[in-house]
């Protein structure tokens, strides 16, 4: 799949943004489907099971924050949150539920056609490297299926998660500032709170960290950024599978 042949959902209750967004990506060759509320957005969710939402927060019969997190949950569909709200802590609660990324009304539509670009990247064919499963003790990421386990149990992360995880790991040791790992993995000049990073890396901690009030595997480097440091006893292995 390119680009341009990904599957895209509008969902907004207003139908002047909802059209505009609609007619404006049909152009670029994406396959476009609309709703203007969250029960018509599940159905039609279900049937154009699409590679990617934008999804406003406000919607007269649904939440955006529990609409995205129900999608993922059944898909790890990237989804683009839509608001008229620039108050921080929406967007940190935004990622929480697992936002790939958020952009606020009033927008340009080619800041919007960026950030689609940007994150659809994601999906890129990845190299043989790539291809190769990092086993860390209990801990195992496998890039093809997209699945980490802990302990041989199902690690939950959202697809941003993922990558952000599969990242570090494929770097031990080595440290990253926040600026870096949003240029490496949000895949884009982001513009904003560069604490988007410490609410995924929050987000991860809780799902592979033993005690998150002192990590082990990804360990804070002060006044740097972030570093993923393997258990001592070991260095990590790879095989590549597919």
């Amino acid at each position: 799949m390119t680009m341009t042949t990904a599957k895209i959902l509008v969902v907004d209750d207003e139908p002047a943004i909802r059209n505009l967004i609609h007619r404006f990506l049909a152009k670029q060759a994406y396959q476009m489907e609309s709703a203007e509320d969250g029960k018509s957005a599940l159905a039609i969710f279900e049937q154009f099971n699409p590679d990617l939402v934008i999804l406003d927060v406000n919607l007269p019969d649904a939440n955006g924050y529990d609409l995205c997190k129900e999608m993922q949950a059944r898909t790890g569909v990237f989804v683009l949150m839509l608001t008229s709200r620039n108050d921080e802590a929406d967007k940190i609660r935004g990622f929480n539920q697992g936002a790939d990324d958020y952009i606020t009304k009033p927008f340009s539509l080619g800041e919007l056609e960026v950030r689609l670009g940007a994150i659809l990247k994601r999906q890129r064919p990845v190299t043989a490297a790539e291809q190769q499963c990092l086993t860390f003790d209990k801990l195992s990421i496998d890039p093809i299926r997209r699945e980490v386990s802990l302990a041989e149990d199902p690690v939950p992360l959202t697809a941003l998660e993922f990558d952000l995880l599969h990242f570090l790991a494929s770097h031990p040791g080595r440290v990253w500032r926040r600026t870096e790992l949003i240029q490496k993995v949000w895949d884009y000049e982001y513009v904003g709170d560069q604490r988007v990073v410490d609410v995924h890396i929050g987000q991860i901690r809780k799902k592979i960290e033993i005690d998150t009030t002192q990590p082990t595997l990804i360990q804070t480097v002060r006044g740097v950024g972030y570093k993923f440091e393997p258990p001592a006893d070991m260095a990590g292995s790879t095989e590549v599978v597919g």
